[in-house]
Parts: C-alpha cells; sequence; structure tokens
C-alpha cells in the first residue's frame, strides 16, 4: 500500500493536527530571513543617507557614493585588493592544484596524511600565519632578511613581506587546502578514459595534461577560481596583520578603518557607500560561480558503472611529490606557527644563538592581560557552543522548509540562507552593526554584549549550515518520515527519531567544523566587539595593534595550543565520514 503525502505546510493547520512543528519551523526561518534581509537594506538605506539618523537636517542623496568614487585613495584601494586577491589565487592554485592531481590520479603515498594535513590547514587562523611570516620577512626584524644582511653584507632587506604582493602570497598559502578540496572533487569525478586513449594514441603526458586533462576540469577548476577568488576579495585578517602598520589597505582593512578612524568620528554613511559596493562585486562574482556550475555539465562524460581508472605511477618522481608537498606544509603552517613560539619565548626578537636560547623564558605568557584574557577565553568558549547548535538548529528549519515542504515560495528561503556566503562576512559585520545602533539600540540594547556576536556569528554560518543539512536531507528518502507521521509522530517525533540519527555524522562534522570557524573569527568580531563581548582573536589583534607583538604572539601561540583537542576530534570524524562515503 502506498503511503500518504505529506499535507502541503501551507494548508497545515497545527490546531487541527496538534503538530505545531511545521509553523515553528517556517516562523524560525522567516525571521532569520528578515534579519538577513534587513541588514542588506539597511547598508544601502545608510548609504544615500547624510547626517545623523533622527537628525532632522538629514537627507538622501548620492553623496556618500560621490565622496567615495572622487576619492583617490579609494582607486588605490580597489587595486590594491584586486592585486592581493589575484596573487592570493595564483599561489593558492600553484598548490592546491597539483596537490588535489596528485591525489586523486597517481599512486601519490600517504593521501590519508595529505588529506588530514590539509584540513588541520583550514583550521589555523590566518592572522596567525600572518604574524609567523612577519617575524620571518619583516623589513626591519625578519629574521631571513636580517641573517641575509648580517651574512653577505646587504645594504638593505632582500625581502619584504609588507606588500600586497606578500599579502597575496599568505593568504594564498592559507586558501591552498581550500583549492585542494575543491579540485580534488573535480579530478575525482572526471572520467580519465580519454587521457587513457590519448596515451595509447601515442601522446606525450605533457600533451595529454595539456589537451585533455586541464580542458575537462577547467569549468570546476574556474570555479573554484572564482570562488577563491572572492574569498581574497573580502579577506580582513591578513591585509590587517601585514598591511595595516605600512598603511597598505585592501577594502576589508580600509572600512575597518574608516570605522575606527584615527581623528574624528566614524562616518557610517561612507562605510555603508563601501559596503555596497562590495555587495555588488560579490553579487557579480556569485553569477559568475553559478554560470560556471551550470555550465559544468557540457564537459561530463559517460561510462560504465564499475570503471576503475589506472592510477599514474610515479616512480622515483614520488620523492620529488613529496619534497613539493614538503615545502607547502612547512612554508604554510611549521614555520610561521615555530616563529610564533620562537618570538613567544623571547623578551625582544632576535636570531637564533646561544645568547637568544639563555635568554629564553615564558614571561611574556606570564604577563598576558590575565582580565582580558579571561573573558577572551569564557566569551569564545560561549560561542564555540552556542553557534553551532543554534546554527544548525535554524538549518534544520530551513531545510525542513525548503526540502520536505511544499509551500510556495519555498525556494526563496535557499536563496536567502545562501546570501551570507555570496556576501562577504565584513559586510555582514557592517550591517549588524549599522542596524544595532540605528535601529534595535534604542528599543533592545544589546550593542557591546555577547549577544550580539551570537547573533552575527549565526546569520553568517547559516549559509555553510543549510549546505550541510540540504546534503543530509537529500538523502534520507521521504517514506521514511511519513512511515513515521502514519504512526502517530508529530514532525518534532519524526525529526528526533529519524531524521536526526540519520544525519548525526553530518551534523557532528558540521558541529566541529562551525565551532572551530567561531573560535578563530576575528573579521566580525573585530567590527562588533566591545571591552564587555571581547573574543580571544580580538585581544590579540589588539596586543598586536597597540605594539606589543611578542605579547601578540604569545597569546596566538596559546590560542592554537587551546584548538589542539577540538582540531584532533574535527580530523578524526572527518576520516571517519570519509570511510563511510567510501565503503
Amino acid at each position: 500500500m502506498a503511503l500518504t503525502s505529506v499535507r502541503p505546510l501551507w494548508r497545515l493547520n497545527t490546531r487541527k493536527t496538534g503538530d505545531p512543528w511545521p509553523a515553528l519551523f517556517l516562523i524560525a526561518a522567516t525571521f532569520a530571513s528578515v534579519i538577513i534581509l534587513s541588514v542588506l537594506a539597511v547598508i544601502v538605506w545608510l548609504s544615500f543617507r547624510t547626517g545623523g539618523v533622527g537628525d532632522p537636517a538629514s537627507t538622501y542623496s548620492l553623496s556618500n557614493y560621490l565622496t567615495t568614487f572622487l576619492d583617490p585613495f579609494t582607486y588605490r584601494v580597489l587595486v590594491n585588493t584586486f592585486y592581493f586577491a589575484f596573487v592570493t589565487l595564483v599561489v593558492a592554485l600553484a598548490f592546491g592544484l597539483p596537490a588535489a592531481w596528485l591525489v586523486e590520479r597517481t599512486d601519490f603515498p600517504g593521501k590519508s596524511v595529505l588529506f588530514t594535513f590539509m584540513a588541520i590547514g583550514l583550521s589555523i587562523p590566518g592572522f596567525a600565519t600572518a604574524m609567523g611570516w612577519l617575524f620571518l620577512l619583516h623589513p626591519r626584524i625578519g629574521l631571513l632578511n636580517v641573517w641575509l644582511q648580517q651574512t653577505f653584507g646587504l645594504s638593505g632587506p632582500p625581502l619584504n613581506v609588507a606588500t600586497v604582493m606578500g599579502m597575496g602570497w599568505v593568504q594564498g598559502l592559507d586558501l591552498a587546502p581550500v583549492a585542494f578540496i575543491m579540485t580534488a572533487a573535480v579530478f575525482r569525478s572526471a572520467d580519465p578514459a580519454l587521457e587513457e586513449a590519448a596515451q595509447m594514441s601515442g601522446a606525450s603526458f605533457g600533451r595529454v595534461l595539456r589537451t585533455v586533462t586541464i580542458p575537462l576540469a577547467w569549468p570546476g577548476v574556474l570555479a573554484a577560481a572564482i570562488y577563491i577568488f572572492t574569498i581574497g576579495f573580502s579577506a580582513f585578517d591578513v591585509p590587517a596583520i601585514i598591511g595595516w602598520g605600512n598603511r597598505i589597505f585592501t577594502f576589508s582593512s580600509y572600512l575597518v578603518l574608516q570605522l575606527n578612524p584615527n581623528n574624528g568620528l566614524p562616518n557610517y554613511g561612507l562605510v555603508a557607500a563601501l559596503s555596497t559596493v562590495l555587495i555588488a562585486l560579490a553579487g557579480f562574482f556569485s553569477w559568475w560561480y553559478g554560470r560556471m556550475q551550470v555550465r559544468a555539465h557540457r564537459y561530463q562524460v559517460v561510462r560504465g558503472k564499475g570503471y576503475r581508472p589506472a592510477l599514474l605511477s610515479l616512480g622515483a618522481m614520488k620523492y620529488v611529490a613529496w619534497a613539493f608537498i614538503g615545502f607547502y606544509l612547512c612554508a604554510s603552517k611549521l614555520v610561521p606557527i615555530l616563529l610564533l613560539a620562537w618570538a613567544s619565548l623571547l623578551p625582544y626578537f632576535q636570531l637564533p644563538s646561544t645568547a637568544a636560547f639563555a635568554t629564553m623564558s615564558f614571561a611574556r605568557y606570564a604577563r598576558l592581560p590575565r582580565d582580558m584574557v579571561g573573558e577572551g577565553i569564557l566569551n569564545t568558549g560561549i560561542l564555540m557552543v552556542l553557534v553551532p547548535t543554534l546554527t544548525l538548529a535554524l538549518s534544520l528549519a530551513f531545510s525542513w522548509i525548503v526540502l520536505r515542504s511544499r509551500i510556495r515560495g519555498r525556494s526563496w528561503f535557499d536563496f536567502i540562507a545562501f546570501l551570507p556566503h555570496a556576501v562577504p562576512s565584513i559586510v555582514f559585520g557592517v550591517g549588524v552593526l549599522l542596524i544595532t545602533l540605528f535601529v534595535v539600540q534604542p528599543v533592545v540594547p544589546i550593542f557591546g554584549t555577547i549577544w550580539i556576536l551570537l547573533a552575527v556569528f549565526i546569520v553568517a554560518r547559516t549559509s555553510y549550515g543549510t549546505r550541510m543539512t540540504n546534503s543530509g536531507m537529500i538523502q534520507i528518502h521521504r517514506e521514511l518520515e511519513e512511515s513515521g507521521q502514519m504512526g502517530g509522530a508529530t514532525t518534532g517525533g519524526v525529526l528526533r527519531r529519524i531524521v536526526a540519527p540519520l544525519l548525526a555524522p553530518t551534523l557532528l562534522y558540521a558541529w566541529l567544523w562551525i565551532a572551530l570557524l567561531t573560535f578563530r573569527e576575528l573579521t566580525l568580531a573585530v567590527i562588533l566587539t566591545t571591552r564587555d563581548n571581547i573574543t580571544l582573536p580580538v585581544v590579540i589583534w589588539n596586543l598586536w595593534l597597540s605594539g606589543g607583538l611578542g605579547d601578540a604572539a604569545a597569546l596566538a601561540f596559546l590560542m592554537l595550543f587551546l584548538m589542539l583537542p577540538i582540531v584532533a576530534i574535527y580530523c578524526v570524524v572527518m576520516r571517519r565520514r570519509e570511510f563511510i562515503a567510501n565503503s
């Protein structure tokens, strides 16, 4: 006997059925959608307003945009941002793309180890590696520059990371794992039958790579490139740590500077205008990314279900491959972290020597501002628990509306949930700041509390949470839920007894990843944090900005140490998830 279909949500009467859950899901998704759209709307609204909100003399005009686009410094920032994003993209693909090809198309040994290292690399904060690279290649105190000058008698530093290219190098190293993960999926799904046919026809390896492999993988690689370029365009951590002190600004760091100017009060109208420009650029990149995804089917190859391609034997080249991977791992994570540890143990930064080793101590750790650090750890810990929990609960509501209800216009909920991913985080931080100060604060005074951070973190992570819950719920057949409903279970009971157990691995994986992102989040926190709701990354940023480089290094290294248990659990869960998926 066929199971009865679930009644359309828009006709559901919760009083008659005694099932309030569909209405609760709709209310939660609608409320979150209104907040997301309101944040963007307030940015656009304030970008056209001159004068303070509530000021009778304030008017609506294009003056904020005229001031922005007539300022030559705006164009310098724009050029810096595009150059920085381009270098970031080149570096990320230069390391991520070959690593993905080695894992998916060759007999490269230690594939699981490489996957683990790449996952760990994603969890390490960008500001920590940026600090390490400054200690290595700063034009004045960088260890390598000082050693080269002393050894070869150079008149000046030969290397300088405090440039747009240097910032792009560091950011690209941090985003190489993203390029690795996205392009590995491309190489894994592409059929190598055409490559094997070309090789049997006598084509050399280089010609096969150039004429077959790259063209087949091109749509996926281009989509990954657009995604990485978008992240680089809106990045804050690395440009702030490396560029701020040298007056090298990208769009994100320039926005924060406008919110916290050295002289005068913040000009929220100019900040809103700049944010609107970022929204427009993010919309263009998102449209371009979507076009690449749509066109990907043109490069699909029909093959048998049981087909297994032969992996390319590296032979002696496996040592070259491991040297390449080893160089990346050392340059991207190991060397910067070791330099953080070295700087944190010295009274002043200096080259390694017998005298330097004699001065090593934990004095910097002992004199860290305990009250501020304690509050930062407490607030960060609270957010790490609440943000992933509430984000996934909200994501389940979105997914149920989109995938399980028949309400009209349900696809719009999925589109709105994806907006925080398409629009840069810095823009959502600015939007929440503006809507809080000018709309919410007079009614509900939440500015300067941990609750405003909780709200913006949940909004920012909703797009990732819904991607995970959507993919999980798609794999659960409707008939399992319908059978539970026919047995008398409410929607809440079905979720608790059927959906949640089946989604448990996905939810645990997503919970840990969102917790890690919350722990390391600096961009959103630096905009909305005050002394009363400070987080650990912001404490590090304040120490660095005030000139306490060694103290900031000590706290950053302590933060990495505190991350170890979470990263270890995440890696175990990730490997178990991959094992289940492949079995």
